[in-house]
């Protein structure tokens, strides 16, 4: 919940997508029921991917391994190094059964990241499998009613039931690697599990988008009412005018000091002829206009409603597409998983903005518990989660530079060229690409921000227009 933390809500995106969304992905029709099962006596479920020098930054490379052993017929599920650990596994203290993403060994051939399901404990709550070693990731500045865990594998076997096979496996019989499904068009690559796990991270990267969007959402709900009966005050001038006022005010406090400072005879603390009596005197209360009328406060509420509104129709827009394509079981085309990360980008990067500045025009309201403002380190969590929005900018960028956007608007055009130019000025020096990438890049996050600001309206647009298509049909 908003005043509890975002603890709930990450167990929950946790247990249904990562968890429970991957087993029934990549899951056999057995894995799928044991799934129900697992449901039905209560038991929760973790997704280990990230490592602490490997996952989602690294573009989804793992170290831990999971080798087959033909002789006996089951798996080796090893954390090779301190540094191959998983870490920041929600729910991984807890959790009954885990996804482990582990590179498949066979026959000495690395086959890439595979889903494994493993058996954490016996029971609920009970005592760790052997083998299994987790760690609390310590206090964090918000979400501690989450328990985030390091967990590490010392040659933990597996049985074969572990590897969820449903599109990818190992006979066996012999002991061979094997693909499954493999009826493909002229043009189409055979889906990798790790593709298959990336689908969960499109649906856990709109949920990240729709979180983070909610919890500012509700933050400047609960502010603005708090603003709107928040007085500020005014004052009537009973003489004089108001230069005239302060003028005199200003003149005894003065004349007061300098009382002090040259030996005259202290002023009592009662004395009547006070710069603070003469204002009260002169100044009498009238309430003025609530706090979020306030010309900067009430120009950030109107800015925040618009980009709400904005942004509001553009998630519907993409949850809808995305719910389509996964029905349909295909892979996602290029302009929803564009859509995606443009979501995961702006939803949070904009949420973190409007915080930050709405906190700056409330005063000793924005440090108070209860407020929502104690939670807002969320919004640096929504940053990284399901893909780092840093990493999700650069992808925006290279696209645009490797080939055109053919929807282009000038200020993209203008950012593009912009970067090009500046890479191959630096090759031109002699700097890798690598180098030169690193040396633009602010150019490459001005190219992100528009481009994904420009899918949004593209989008928007494009949905604008079907839904005047459908009420012209709608008529017919």
């Amino acid at each position: 919940g908003f005043e509890q933390g975002p603890g709930f809500s990450i167990r929950f995106t946790v247990e249904y997508n990562l968890f429970g969304g991957t087993i029934l992905e990549l899951g056999n029709e057995r894995q799928k029921l044991n799934l129900q099962k697992v449901r039905e006596r209560g038991e929760l479920g973790c997704f280990a991917l990230t490592e602490k020098l490997a996952g989602v930054n690294s573009g989804l490379i793992v170290q831990t391994t999971c080798t087959w052993s033909q002789r006996e017929k089951r798996f080796t599920l090893k954390t090779p190094s301190e540094n191959a650990r998983k870490v920041w596994i929600s729910q991984g203290l807890v959790a009954t059964r885990a996804v482990v993403i582990a590179e498949l060994i066979v026959r000495g051939r690395n086959h890439g990241p595979h889903a494994f399901l493993v058996n954490m404990r016996k029971q609920r709550l009970g005592p760790l499998n052997p083998n299994i070693k987790v760690g609390d990731m310590g206090d964090k500045t918000t979400g501690n009613d989450l328990d985030n865990a390091w967990i590490e594998f010392d040659s933990v076997k597996l049985p074969y039931s572990s590897l969820l096979d449903k599109h990818d496996g190992i006979d066996v019989r012999t002991g061979a690697y094997v693909q499954k499904n493999t009826a493909l068009g002229m043009n189409e690559r055979h889906l990798t599990n790790m593709d298959r796990i990336g689908q969960r991270l499109y649906t856990g990267r709109v949920a990240v988008a729709q979180g983070a969007h909610e919890f500012r959402k509700r933050l400047f709900y609960k502010t603005k009412a708090f603003a709107d009966q928040k007085e500020t005050w005014n004052f009537s001038e009973k003489n004089n005018g108001g230069e005239g006022m302060m003028d005199k005010a200003v003149d005894i406090a003065a004349s007061n000091v300098t009382n002090k400072r040259f030996g005259g005879r202290r002023r009592s603390k009662y004395n009547t002829t006070s710069a603070e009596t003469v204002a009260t005197e002169l100044v009498s209360h009238v309430r003025g206009p609530p706090l979020s009328q306030v010309p900067q406060l009430r120009q950030l509420f109107l800015v925040a409603k618009q980009q709400e509104m904005k942004m509001d129709a553009f998630l519907v827009n993409v949850e809808r597409k995305l719910c389509i394509s996964l029905r349909k079981k295909e892979r996602a085309s290029k302009s929803l998983v564009d859509a995606i990360a443009a979501a995961k980008i702006l939803a949070v990067e904009d949420a973190i903005d409007l915080t930050h500045r709405l906190r700056q025009e409330t005063g000793s309201y924005a440090l108070m518990a209860h407020t929502g403002f104690e939670h807002s380190d969320f919004l640096i969590c929504c940053k990284f989660a399901e893909g780092d929005s840093r990493i999700l900018e650069l992808k925006l960028a290279r696209d645009r530079v490797k080939t055109k956007n053919p929807n282009e608007r000038e200020p993209e055009r203008v950012a593009r060229e912009k970067l090009i130019e500046g890479l191959r000025a630096d090759q031109a020096q002699g700097m890798t690409i690598q180098k030169a990438w690193r040396r633009r890049w602010r150019e490459a996050y001005e190219l992100a921000e528009i481009a994904a600001r420009a899918i949004v309206d593209d989008w928007n647009e494009h949905a604008d227009a079907e839904h005047n298509a459908e009420q012209i049909l709608s008529r017919l």
